[in-house]
């Protein structure tokens, strides 16, 4: 099993959690949702001794993409990955949220990935999660080696993401987590889009939209 440490920045002005991911060993890094702060990032890795190979995004809301533009121009090698049915939101900006910023954001992913598809990258398996709700494609990203779950703004301490911007759906959400999240294992440690980590036992026994 890789080695990994998990490294936390919060960025933007909606305090978005990037995750940084990387293999203690061959300095390979992950990061999940790039918020803001492109050059931020690029001088932490430096700083580290990090070498990023790919871009997760749970979903395609500026909040969670400003980055990405500034570490691609850095690593232009860099992986772009998101779920299959987020390539709209990601290209328009009144999907992705940007033009309610005053910016009109538009990007495509790399490489789109389905429900369950598994990918193979800085020595670990990562389980792919579609859960719709938040966004038409929402993704969750289950590191099953390392017992950690990225959920992106669908599942947060004690409460869910919202449903009520474009293509959201709250039965979808609520259905989505209770069938595809909180049925992982309860010692999976979840890190959320915005706030505090917590786990699937703590939500399933807390959780006040759900009932166990």
């Amino acid at each position: 099993m890789a080695n990994l440490i998990t490294i936390t920045n919060v960025l933007g002005s909606l305090g978005t959690n990037c995750y940084t991911v990387a293999n203690q060993e061959t300095r390979e890094a992950l990061i999940i949702d790039p918020a803001a702060r492109g050059d931020f990032l690029v001088n932490m890795y430096k700083n580290q001794n990090l070498k990023p190979v790919a871009i997760l995004l749970t979903h395609g809301h500026v909040d969670h993409i400003g980055g990405v533009s500034e570490l691609k121009k850095a690593y232009p090698d860099i992986k772009i990955y998101a779920g299959v049915d987020e390539a709209d939101i990601l290209k328009r900006p009144e999907l992705n949220l940007s033009i309610m910023f005053g910016s009109s954001m538009s990007m495509e992913a790399d490489i789109y990935v389905a429900d369950g598809e598994e990918l193979e990258l800085i020595g670990t398996k990562i389980k792919c999660i579609n859960v719709p709700g938040h966004t038409k494609g929402g993704t969750c990203y289950y590191f099953e080696d390392s017992k950690m779950v990225f959920s992106g703004d669908t599942l947060f301490y004690s409460s869910i993401g919202r449903s009520d911007f474009p293509t959201g759906n709250e039965r979808d959400l609520l259905s989505g987590i209770e069938d595809k999240l909180l049925t992982l294992p309860e010692d999976v440690t979840v890190y959320p889009g915005h706030n505090d980590r917590t786990t699937i036992k703590r939500e399933k026994m807390s959780n006040p939209y759900f009932a166990f």
